[in-house]
């Protein structure tokens, strides 16, 4: 018997994971979300927007399991001095739904209240059984007249790129965002100080969509756009200077300044005899310079020359030169 009782003592110890002693009980996890740290204020047109991460960790360094409410108030920076449970006390709480999902949270109020104060603006997350965060760091925002929303606004096709142009105050500064084919969102293109700007980095045939916004200091407008725009060259090279026309041996010595355009393709020569109309009578020249063979000694001649570019859009006509064959 006492051998049995011993073999039952060691399968005992087995299952108590070899009769170590039982440690102190755990007590539950009270599933407190950490501290909203990235809390910001801007005021853009009549509406004040206010943008936060929910907290995906508790303070226990847990998975957030369960959110329940957001606290968020919103008021007057004291002039006396700021006591942040005294400034809570009367600050305005901003009724909030909790969203379903964790991660960036952005919510607006109306300015109007506010126009001409400091505020001041925080937040705290609440879960389902009531327990609250921290208050988020605390932020201030002055709040103005609203800023106009930049009007007439227009994107159209230059030689440059693409031309922006619309109509606001001129003491404001202006962001400038563009969304190109197949991008999801627009991107901060330019930042400048006066209402108009050129895109200068386009492609032809590719669409693209602008939206400006005026900012004064820490004040935004509302966003104007989109203007939409394909942009295609119709724009033609530069029209051909310093032509010059010279006798050479049974021929006219033709020479001009070469185009710089990137997209420059051809030069076109037209030539009138004896006062007639021009006619073309070269196309496909690479270079600025044409030796014209085909003409009758003592012949009183004009010639002119043409740019084209690879889409095909011609120059003016050069100024005419003239010349008597030899």
């Amino acid at each position: 018997m006492r051998a049995l009782a011993t073999l039952l003592c060691a399968a005992g110890c087995v299952l108590v994971a070899g009769c170590g002693s039982i440690g102190e009980p755990l007590y539950p996890a009270l599933n407190i979300p950490q501290k909203i740290s990235d809390l910001v204020a801007v005021e853009r047109g009549d509406r004040i927007y206010i943008y936060f991460t929910i907290p995906s960790l508790t303070t226990d360094g847990l998975a957030v399991r369960s959110m329940d409410s957001l606290d968020l108030r919103v008021g007057v920076n004291p002039a006396n001095g700021f006591n942040l449970a005294q400034w809570i006390a009367g600050a305005k709480r901003i009724d909030i739904s909790a969203p379903a999902q964790l991660g960036p949270f952005q919510t607006e109020i109306p300015a109007r209240e506010f126009i001409g104060k400091e505020i001041l603006a925080t937040v705290r997350v609440g879960n389902t059984k009531g327990r609250m965060s921290e208050w988020s760091n605390v932020v201030p925002a002055n709040i103005e007249l609203p800023l106009e929303k930049p009007a007439d606004f227009q994107a159209q096709a230059a030689p440059e790129g693409v031309r922006l142009t619309w109509n606001a105050p001129h003491e404001n500064n202006f962001r400038i965002f563009r969304k190109a084919d197949q991008e999801k969102e627009p991107a901060l293109l330019a930042t400048t100080d006066k209402p108009e700007y050129v895109d200068t980095a386009t492609d032809y045939g590719k669409p693209y969509e602008y939206y400006v916004q005026g900012i004064h200091e820490k004040t935004e407008s509302d966003t104007a756009g989109p203007a939409s725009i394909t942009p295609t060259d119709i724009f033609p090279p530069a029209v051909p200077s310093a032509l010059s026309a010279s006798a050479g041996l049974g021929a006219v010595e033709l020479a001009w300044e070469r185009n710089t355009e990137a997209d420059f393709k051809e030069y076109r020569v037209y030539r009138s005899e004896e006062n007639g109309p021009f006619v073309q009578i070269a196309s496909g020249v690479e270079g600025p310079s044409y030796s014209d063979r085909k003409i009758e000694a003592g012949k009183h001649y004009k010639y002119r020359v043409v740019a084209v570019d690879q889409p095909g859009n011609p120059s003016d006509p050069s100024q005419p030169v003239e010349i008597i064959a030899p």
